[in-house]
């Protein structure tokens, strides 16, 4: 007799859920949203720091070691042709000063990074550089390529690096 009374029970209560309408769920369920913010996360941390150069140069090959730097320093370029860049805007030689006033946030103390062709002119390099350290602005670093290691036992390097020489 008890078993028959548990399986009448169970029985029971089963007719009585197909009875009712299943409600819908009301809960989101967030784990693929996590799942592609996360995704998306990883995307944008890799391509950062490919986006950061502009203006195409073949730097010069040193053995500085790369600077850390916090926050974006102010980008001057001066291609093979002699084309001056400020960030990726062209500008004449006798307006670079005035335009990197206008932009430089820290005033006289912001850092300024010279990227130059290997192939540009050497006096227009200088001329640039001799300019913005006329202006007051004393915080220059030259951009360069970092050479491959030598033959002599280290290892080489698959990709060039950006570093800066002051």
């Amino acid at each position: 007799m008890g078993m028959s009374t548990g399986a009448a029970s169970s029985g029971g209560g089963s007719r009585r859920r197909r009875g009712k309408r299943r409600q819908p769920m009301s809960e989101i369920n967030m784990t693929p949203m996590v799942d592609v913010m996360l995704v998306l996360l990883i995307i944008f941390m890799v391509s950062a720091p490919l986006m950061t150069v502009g203006v195409p140069l073949e730097l010069p090959k040193t053995q500085a070691k790369a600077l850390n730097a916090d926050k974006q320093p102010i980008t001057i370029s001066v291609q093979r042709g002699g084309e001056i860049f400020l960030q990726e805007t062209p500008v004449e030689a006798a307006n670079v000063v005035e335009q990197l006033k206008a932009i430089a946030e820290a005033g006289y103390e912001e850092r300024i990074f010279l990227r130059a062709d290997g192939e540009a002119s050497y006096g227009t390099v200088m001329q640039v550089m001799a300019r913005i350290s006329a202006a007051g602005f004393k915080n220059i670093g030259l951009v360069t390529s970092q050479e491959k290691a030598a033959a002599h036992g280290a290892a080489s390097q698959s990709a060039p690096k950006t570093g800066a020489k002051s």
